[in-house]
């Protein structure tokens, strides 16, 4: 049981190194609402693996010394992040709101260093500076979702978004908005669908041509070990190779002919059917047409 515990703890822990800090906004006056409709500094966590990830019994926190500032409280279902999907902390001050409400806040015009520790309190997962920079409505966000910039400017993986051109703000969803479909735009100037098909068709071929080249050699190889097997046996066997001839395929067709006759011999006659004149005594008493009744006439 000691074993197993510690396979899951381990499990657990490197689940939770793919959670990381995604996108904060310090000041909010309008962009984003919590459940009670007010406007607060928010903090977006992600989950940059393919599986769930439970962040129960981590840790958030503002304050190096103080790493288990905010423990991330148990028996929540909202606190298992499904894949590549995100999730929203207010630092309102407020933890008796709920779950995603933290008891720390981020102060304007200085710079914000935020943690966040896995659930012995120690080992750090991730971690940001907000500029102090940051002004009313803007978010610091990292360029491509869950891109922990492993270089040494990991701030480079970071910009600031004002909703304009700078890129967009996006709590809860991904930092890369993809506007346009690549694939449609090759095609977007032809109208006749000539190219299209042109390409369709080549992929067809292309797919026939690859099945083809795989089912031959594929036959080559099982006929290369069929016949090394054969080999072998007649070696195994004491056999001079020399004399042995390979069967030819009227020779194996007389086999199974004979094979058939002789395991499905049956008497020609058993179809021939015999009728015979079934004899019994006749009476003409016994006629039904003396034991009717005649009706006079009038």
């Amino acid at each position: 049981m000691g074993c197993l515990f510690l396979c899951v703890a381990g499990v657990m822990a490197q689940g939770r190194k793919a959670i990381c800090i995604n996108e904060v906004m310090v000041q909010n006056d309008s962009n984003y609402v919590d459940d009670y409709g007010m406007h607060h500094a928010w903090i977006e966590l992600f989950n940059s693996s393919f599986a769930s990830v439970e962040i129960s019994s981590m840790y958030l926190t503002n304050d190096k010394a103080n790493p288990t500032m905010y423990p991330v409280p148990r028996m929540d279902v909202n606190t298992e992040i499904p894949p590549r999907q995100h999730v929203i902390f207010w630092a309102d001050g407020e933890p008796n709101k709920g779950t995603f409400h933290i008891n720390f806040t981020l102060e304007p015009g200085k710079d914000n260093w935020i943690g966040l520790y896995d659930a012995d309190g120690k080992t750090l997962i991730d971690e940001v500076v907000i500029p102090a920079s940051l002004t009313v409505g803007q978010s610091y966000a990292r360029i491509e979702d869950g891109n922990k910039g492993k270089g040494e400017t990991p701030a480079a993986e970071w910009s600031i978004r004002d909703g304009s051109d700078n890129g967009y703000i996006t709590p809860s969803g991904n930092n890369i908005i993809i506007d346009k479909n690549a694939k449609i735009e090759m095609f977007k100037n032809d109208k006749s669908g000539a190219g299209l098909t042109i390409l369709s068709m080549a992929v067809v071929f292309s797919s026939l041509f690859i099945l083809c080249l795989l089912f031959y050699f594929v036959g080559r190889l099982f006929t290369k070990t069929a016949t090394i097997r054969k080999t072998k046996e007649v070696a195994d066997a004491g056999v001079d190779e020399s004399v042995v001839t390979p069967d030819s395929g009227e020779e194996i067709a007389a086999v199974c002919m004979a094979l058939h006759e002789h395991l499905n011999m049956h008497d020609n006659e058993d179809l021939v059917l015999t009728i015979n004149k079934v004899k019994r005594s006749y009476s003409p008493w016994n006629s039904k047409i003396y034991s009717l009744r005649e009706i006079p006439r009038k």
